[in-house]
């Protein structure tokens, strides 16, 4: 038996993806965007290449989370100084970057090597209803 390892084709058609956020738990939201990203929904998956597909994500700030999470969830980001840790509540971080969450939530499920970044630029949040996408005639993606 021989194993089959797909190419990476230059001409790598991308599906549009739609998905609403809004009353979505912020995991099980974040885990669907990751998976169709990365392209593990496809039948030519392979780790080491990028064949994902793009995902816009409207009211990206109304995802529901469980628990106390507005308040005891925080996000660390250093300065560079010592001393120099800043962390945020949930609930802080709504108000100054709305979709910091969102992307923060996917980005920790996608790989740690040089595919993220790529796979990062495909991920398009929007915290209204309306965007700009409408041209490239995205599906809707019901969790």
């Amino acid at each position: 038996m021989k194993t089959i390892t797909p190419k990476q084709l230059a001409h790598t058609e991308r599906k549009w993806y739609v998905i609403d956020a809004q009353g979505q738990t912020l995991g099980r939201l974040s885990t669907v965007i990751a998976t169709t990203l990365r392209g593990k929904n496809k039948v030519d998956f392979a780790s080491h290449m990028d064949n994902g597909d793009n995902v816009i994500v409207i009211n990206a700030d109304k995802f529901a989370v469980s628990g106390n999470k507005m308040t005891d969830k925080m996000y660390h980001r250093h300065t560079g100084y010592l001393g120099g840790l800043i962390s945020t509540p949930l609930e802080k971080l709504l108000v100054k970057k709305p979709t910091r969450a969102l992307e923060a939530a996917v980005s920790g499920m996608l790989p740690k090597n040089k595919l993220r970044a790529d796979m990062m630029k495909r991920l398009k949040l929007f915290t209204g209803t309306e965007h700009t996408f409408a041209a490239q005639k995205p599906e809707t993606l019901t969790i």
